[in-house]
């Protein structure tokens, strides 16, 4: 993975674009406000269970990024596993970074 996503990352935070939280993430998936979730590749069965299958349920892209560790440290948080992009700007980004098709 590229670190440019990582900055990306800490902006679209900064600029409260995100939604971190399992039940958050999960709301705004069903409510169609996010438009990319990023997971952790560290991240815990049932949570990437649950996760996915609202993504796939509510045709939400999501990508597999580096560990829980590298993407807490680019937002400023500590043992984020998930994290929700709720601006389509950001999104569009994020897939080109991420070379998500």
């Amino acid at each position: 993975m590229k670190p440019n996503y990582l900055n990306l990352l800490g902006l679209a935070y900064r600029a409260r674009k995100c939604s971190l939280g399992e039940e958050t993430i999960v709301r705004d998936i069903q409510r169609k406000r996010a438009h990319i979730v990023l997971l952790a590749n560290d991240i815990g069965p049932q949570t990437r269970k649950r996760i996915t299958d609202k993504c796939r349920t509510y045709n939400i892209p999501y990508v597999i990024v580096d560990n829980r560790d590298v993407i807490s440290q680019a937002i400023g948080k500590s043992r984020r596993v998930a994290i929700a992009i709720l601006d389509e700007g950001f999104a569009t980004k994020f897939k080109s970074l991420l070379r998500y098709n």
